[in-house]
């Protein structure tokens, strides 16, 4: 089966700064609902359309096509005593930036008084270098379609 809207195309990836240090590899397989749902980048999704299983390719994003540039009004400092107990360096929060949007922050130093968090995405700014291999390609069903996303193995669970 080709790769075309409202499949489900199951893959395995790794994600490369472009001098080929390593940041990312899927330690299974994944899955995404093709066709537009956002469940991948644009980029990756029209490389893969018309393909099937089997097919490997390699792209390279620029930080537009990927995570983004980096915004430096994601970044806060913020007391401390404003957090829970046991706050740590790389732990997560949700929050509001400062116009209200909510957000992922990373905690990204803790300085006295004082935690930095950042809520660009770690990859944003960066040109990255996607390896990627087609394991399946099947129809999606009706309800994952309805959901915007793939269920069951590989997929998301309810």
């Amino acid at each position: 089966m080709k790769i075309e809207k409202n499949t489900a195309v199951t893959i395995r990836y790794s994600v490369s700064e472009p001098s080929g240090r390593l940041l990312e590899q899927s330690k299974a397989p994944t899955a995404y609902l093709h066709g537009g749902y956002g469940n991948t980048f644009e980029a990756i999704e029209a490389a893969l359309e018309g393909q099937e299983a089997g097919f490997k390719t390699s792209l390279t994003l620029t930080p537009a096509q990927a995570f983004g540039e980096r915004d430096e009004s994601l970044v806060q400092e913020i007391a401390k005593s404003e957090f829970p107990p046991g706050v740590k360096v790389g732990g997560q929060l949700r929050g509001r930036t400062q116009d209200g949007r909510e957000a992922v922050f990373n905690v990204m130093k803790i300085k006295g008084p004082v935690v930095m968090l950042d809520g660009n995405h770690p990859h944003a700014g960066k040109t990255l270098r996607f390896d990627i291999a087609v394991v399946s390609v099947k129809a999606a069903s009706e309800e994952e379609i309805a959901h915007g996303h793939v269920h069951g193995e590989h997929g998301h669970q309810h």
